[in-house]
């Protein structure tokens, strides 16, 4: 029997619409669903093993946040971002963040490093395993539990959309060569700066850091 991908092992570990819409997500911010690429529920439904109810729900809301457009009577196309879009979001991103880390180094605690360390773990475990959907997922959730830490659920809800609009065509490419990990590895990085409460050197690394989402994770810089 074939072995499963990452993305099809999430669908099964964890509230059935919510687990497909994550997946799919997943697979679209990605590139393993392609942009452009049509797919219908009931093909989908048999590729994460469920019923196609929860699929079509998942897509609705995929929809809603602009990752897919429905197609009467065949099913859901991912829509395409174009190069601009990506930057435009990138540099947003680059405003908020690294100043929001900068902010965060002076009162950065042990607690708060061990709590980032788990999921900077899993982060590199992504990598190392070539499980794009766990690296995505605890990716995720490692830059948002540091910018928790501020207090400001906007500032929260404003990136974690942020990084749901950015697509990663690159990704996985990088599969095959070291800079999945090399960007994983930063994630330990960061937090080593902000238990140095180090505010300018997790602001530079920030900035680098986001810089892959328009280098190496969007496949425009591939040398």
């Amino acid at each position: 029997m074939a072995a499963e991908s990452g993305i099809t092992r999430l669908v099964k570990s964890s509230s059935l619409r919510e687990r497909v819409e994550k997946a799919i997500g997943a697979a679209i911010i990605s590139g393993e669903m392609a942009p452009g690429e049509l797919f219908s529920a009931p093909a989908l439904a048999a590729r994460f093993d469920v019923s196609a109810t929860p699929v079509r729900e998942a897509m609705l809301n995929l929809e809603k946040r602009g990752l897919v457009t429905a197609v009467r009577n065949k099913g859901f196309r991912v829509t395409e971002i174009d190069s601009g879009s990506l930057e435009r979001l990138a540099g947003v991103r680059q405003l908020l963040e690294p100043a929001a880390l900068a902010l965060l180094a002076p009162q950065f605690t042990i607690q708060m490093a061990a709590a980032a360390r788990v999921h900077a773990a899993q982060i590199v475990a992504g990598a190392v395993n070539e499980d794009l959907a766990a690296y995505l997922e605890a990716d995720r959730t490692f830059h948002l539990l540091l910018l928790g830490y501020l207090d400001n659920p906007y500032l929260v809800e404003i990136v974690a959309d942020l990084r749901e609009r950015t697509r990663l065509g690159g990704l996985k490419s990088l599969l095959h060569t070291d800079r999945l990990e090399a960007s994983a590895h930063e994630h330990h990085e960061i937090v080593d700066l902000l238990e140095a409460h180090d505010a300018d050197g997790v602001r530079r690394l920030m900035h680098r850091h986001i810089g892959h989402v328009t280098g190496w994770w969007s496949g425009a810089d591939e040398g």
